[in-house]
């Protein structure tokens, strides 16, 4: 198991609902929030990568697009969800 496949087993066994889940949206959003920690600060370092800036910017679409459903569909699980991962200063 690499060191991203342990991170993102960890960061899975943090949010999810119950023991099998892997695909709700608390979980997806958790992932990409760290993956998106995790490119924000290779871009720090690379500036000129644009393939890295474009992939960022299309794994904050998703996530914005999963924490509108979320909040659509579970208000309490979206702000418990803002509050854990320490979005929305």
């Amino acid at each position: 198991m690499s060191k991203s496949e342990a991170r993102k087993a960890d960061v899975i066994k943090s949010y999810q609902r119950d023991g099998k889940d892997t695909g709700s949206p608390e979980v997806q959003v958790a992932i990409l929030t760290d993956r998106i920690a995790e490119l924000t600060g290779h871009l720090k370092v690379h500036k000129k990568d644009i393939s890295s800036r474009r992939g960022l910017l299309q794994m904050v679409s998703t996530r914005r697009s999963l924490l509108d459903y979320l909040k659509s569909k579970n208000p309490n699980g979206y702000a418990e969800i803002i509050k854990k991962l320490g979005l929305r200063g």
